[in-house]
Parts: C-alpha cells; structure tokens; sequence
C-alpha cells in the first residue's frame, strides 16, 4: 500500500477468479478525484479515489459500480449507482473503486474481497 499519484497501473482481484487484473487509473490528487469520471462517456477498467469514504453521480453519464475499501484494501461494500445519486459515507472506507456498472461481479470484486494496486 502506501501513498500513489495519480497515473495508470492494474488492479489485481484476489478473489473467485485468483489474480483477475484490470487496467485502473489512479486519482489520488484533490483535482483528480474531484473530476473522477464526470465528462465520460465510459471508463476503460476502473478509477481508484484515494483518500475517499464516498461518491456522488451528479452530473455523469453512466451507472457506475461503487466499492468501498479499508486501509487494508478489503471490500467492506459494493453498490451499483445511476446517475443523479448521493451515495452514503462507509465507516472505515479508505479508497473508492468506480467502474462501470455490472462489471465488478464479473471481476470477482465483493464483500470481504482483498485487491492489489500495482503502479506501472
């Protein structure tokens, strides 16, 4: 773990599917996580908020699926988000995953799932 910028790197799933890799974009700067994916039309993998306890859509595109993440980097919730939405803060949420929506069930990514960041 650690301290990351902002920039690219992977996100390795350590769940049913052992070791399931995405590209993920990091936004770890305050400019970066207040931009997020607003202005997009889709994301390629998923955007890492860090520092982040929740999220909103206001003014997106695209539902999103949302996973909270402790220090550790434990999924300690998942939700699917439309556009227009508040999400509510998670006690102990550290970072946030955003990706689009429906496609973190299929990366194995659920309650009680430990990821990686790898930073290219």
């Amino acid at each position: 773990m650690g301290r990351w910028l902002d920039g690219r790197g992977r996100l390795v799933v350590h769940g049913e599917r052992k070791g399931f890799t995405v590209p993920l974009e990091l936004a770890t700067s305050y400019r970066a996580r207040t931009k997020g994916l607003l202005g997009r039309d889709s994301v390629d993998g998923a955007l890492l908020l860090s520092p982040a306890g929740s999220v909103h859509t206001f003014r997106m595109r695209f539902p999103i699926d949302v996973a909270y993440l402790d220090r550790h980097l434990r999924v300690i919730a998942v939700r699917t988000m439309q556009p227009g939405r508040l999400g509510l803060p998670r006690l102990r949420s550290r970072h946030v995953l955003e990706a689009e929506a429906g496609v973190m069930e299929g990366w194995g990514v659920g309650v009680g799932v430990r990821v990686e960041i790898v930073v290219e």
